[in-house]
């Protein structure tokens, strides 16, 4: 009986051995096919080797020898040891092998998302690039005051086809920099009373030229004045209210009304409704109305138009607001949003602020750098229009010698393009900012650039630019921001 348990535990390592020597052979068939080891590859078969003689003499033990208890317990306890000890190593081996793995797709993500943004911000850059031209010739053409009326319109319906293309481009750059976190709402106090007639002129206006009757309320308790950002507020508001004259065909009538709906110490909590008769939406398609580029109806897409971003964005900027968003829509019946924002309390009314005079601006000298020559002649007739002189360099390099060698006090601002040949705005900014002379640190230099990603503005203003304006340039934004840069006080 005990010699059957002898060559019993010798036989059973013998197999178990075998069990170890096809995981070990296998684990390093499995090393060689994920990585290259060339000449260090007869490494890995080291311990196949020792076990294969391991095995040997186990079967020398069990057939030629006469081994006792303890001699085949020793053998047995070996296979053992070398079982758990090759499972170990591959729990080890798997784990540091998922490690890898995830680093490598974390990696890959970070990578992914790096390439849409450089993607975004060259297309921005590219599409922005034309838009500037379009909108700037159109600008000075209307300030020419002997074209006729019918001119006059034309542009007028140039100017605003070609800001809704802007707007579309925002969206796009919108949703990315909401995406990355890249996004900051502002607190500040605006007025409800201006904020309303401008959506009302705009909305008036799109729904006049369709046919449509326009509606616009708002409660008596509104207040004139509220606390947070009015920008996005508006942004969200035009693009319900767009959707709403878009998908409204004529006759047809869009309502929006305002109130004020909770009181409290310090906040206010604000109602908006709008509702069309338009062509609505099936309630299957409801719950994917906020999800980027949803469309319903890929022909009615094509009919009324649309990117599908609009509700998406409007969605994320309520959620970033704390605010929400509901709907309903009957199909051929129209639809209905309803957006409830909390809004801050404004304390005390802040004086109004004077409007900028842009006299004090008559006579300046301003340096732009801009490589492109439709830009810079668009940008340098519209500095005439204040009878601001102007100088140009067409890239960074330029910019740099033209400042060094003028004298101190020359240029009052800099108009810097981010994307130039030879060296870029934001070098030649920092070369600036470094030269020994006392007004290089001083003067006003402004990013007057395509580039209008979040990142972009981090960067012009760590390069040392005081302010970023993004193209197309808007003359009276950029009349402001030099009247605020460079006007000095009698």
């Amino acid at each position: 009986m005990l010699n059957v348990l002898i060559y019993a535990m010798i036989y059973l390592g013998s197999a178990l051995m075998v069990y170890n020597i096809y995981g070990f052979i296998r684990f390093v068939q499995r090393a060689q096919h994920n990585r290259d080891w060339g000449r260090g590859r007869a490494v890995l078969y080291i311990p196949v080797a020792l076990l294969v003689m391991f095995l040997l003499g186990y079967l020398a033990v069990g057939i030629f020898g006469k081994p006792d208890l303890i001699i085949s317990g020793i053998l047995f306890g070996g296979s053992v040891f070398v079982f758990f000890m090759f499972n170990l190593l591959q729990g080890i081996t798997d784990r540091i092998q998922a490690y890898g793995q995830t680093e490598a797709k974390l990696m890959a993500a970070e990578a992914s998302s790096k390439a849409k943004t450089e993607f975004l911000s060259s297309v921005s850059h590219e599409m922005r690039t034309p838009m500037n031209a379009i909108i700037g010739l159109d600008e000075i053409a209307l300030k020419d005051g002997h074209i006729d009326d019918q001119t006059r319109e034309r542009l007028e319906k140039i100017g605003v086809s070609a800001r809704h293309m802007m707007d579309l481009i925002n969206n796009v750059l919108d949703m990315n920099d909401i995406e990355s976190g890249q996004i900051a709402l502002r607190r500040e106090p605006f007025s409800m009373r201006e904020l309303l007639a401008l959506i009302g002129l705009l909305v008036g206006t799109q729904c006049r030229e369709k046919g449509l009757t326009y509606r616009q309320e708002a409660a008596d308790d509104l207040e004139d004045e509220y606390v947070g950002d009015g920008l996005r507020l508006k942004q969200v508001l035009l693009g319900i209210l767009d959707n709403a004259v878009k998908f409204t065909p004529a006759p047809g009538t869009v309502t929006f009304r305002a109130e004020q709906i909770v009181t409290g110490e310090k906040t206010r909590e604000l109602r908006f409704t709008v509702s069309d008769t338009g062509i609505g939406m099936d309630a299957a398609f409801l719950p994917r109305l906020f999800d980027s580029f949803a469309q319903e109806d890929a022909s009615s897409t094509n009919r009324y138009g649309g990117s599908g971003l609009s509700m998406a964005l409007a969605k994320r900027i309520m959620d970033l607001m704390g605010g929400a968003i509901e709907v309903q829509s009957q199909k051929g019946r129209g639809s209905t949003f309803t957006v409830t924002v909390p809004l801050g309390r404004v304390e005390a009314k802040a004086p109004e602020a004077d409007e900028p005079d842009f006299s004090c601006l008559h006579g300046r000298r301003v340096l732009i750098a801009e490589d492109i020559d439709l830009n810079a002649e668009i940008l340098a007739d519209l500095l005439e229009l204040e009878e601001i002189d102007s100088e140009r360099a067409r890239n960074g390099q330029e910019a740099l010698d033209l400042f060094s060698k003028n004298p101190p006090g020359y240029y009052d601002a800099i108009l810097m393009d981010l994307r130039m040949p030879v060296m870029d705005g934001l070098d030649a900014t920092r070369a600036i900012r470094a030269l020994d002379r006392p007004d290089a640190r001083q003067i006003p230099i402004a990013a007057l650039t395509a580039n209008a990603l979040e990142e972009d503005v981090q960067h012009s203003l760590e390069a040392g630019m005081n302010v970023h304006l993004s193209k197309p340039a808007d003359s009276e934004l950029l009349y402001t921001t030099l009247a605020k840069l460079i006007a000095k006080p009698e």
